[in-house]
């Protein structure tokens, strides 16, 4: 395969000499990069874990206070309290940059900060179950929010290790390779092109102190 494509000159082995080493440079940067995201990806990954626990309780709690709160209201008193929020959260995204991944990161602002704007109802035609309910979500909103952006963390890593892999895999098992063997072809050919000129040369010599002998036994 080498034979066919590679012309044997010197200026060609200088040039995949060249692409060796930037090879064998971009090879060992690409692990390095591989292997620091795996250790960022791993560290996000039991993060990830922790909070999903953590969500999953507090959602549960809050089912658990809405199921109380609709036992003890009529069904038109509890849609007539969570019909009208009242208060308002603003999502902030930003992104920050981990190993040339762009990850996100997730705040909120809400319109008061006043705790108590989260209830929308007044206190005389509700039960208290349904106080437990709305502030049991008010509480695990902060952590949905972070898993939220620990997930998708998570999947925009995984992507970027997995195309590093593949690079990491590429260099190894083909391109440099391929270019070792290039390079062994194209010596291997001006060796051989070098020890032909130096028979002919040597065949010239022997020729040409041949004719000068004859031509001094003449003389």
């Amino acid at each position: 395969m080498a034979q066919a494509q590679i012309n044997p000159t010197r200026m060609e082995l200088t040039r995949l000499k060249k692409k060796l080493a930037t090879a064998v440079k971009g090879h060992r940067l690409l692990k390095d990069k591989r292997d620091e995201l795996m250790r960022e990806f791993l560290d996000l990954v039991r993060v990830n874990m922790e909070l999903r626990k953590k969500v999953e309780t507090g959602i549960e709690g809050a089912n658990r206070n809405f199921v109380l709160a609709k036992a003890g209201m009529s069904e038109e008193a509890l849609r007539t309290a969570m019909m009208a929020p009242k208060q308002e959260v603003e999502l902030v995204t930003k992104t920050k940059n981990v190993m040339s991944v762009e990850i996100p990161v997730y705040d909120f602002k809400t319109r008061t900060a006043d705790e108590n704007d989260i209830y929308a109802y007044g206190y005389a035609f509700t039960s208290g179950d349904l106080d437990d309910a709305v502030d049991s979500l008010q509480s695990v909103f902060v952590d949905m929010l972070k898993l939220a952006e620990v997930e998708k963390s998570c999947q925009l890593m995984a992507a970027e290790i997995e195309k590093s892999r593949r690079r990491v895999n590429a260099l190894e098992h083909v391109i440099i390779p391929e270019t070792q063997e290039g390079i062994r072809y194209i010596t291997m050919k001006l060796d051989e092109n070098e020890r032909s000129t130096q028979v002919r040369l040597m065949k010239v010599k022997s020729m040409m102190l041949e004719q000068a002998h004859h031509y001094s036994e003449k003389q």
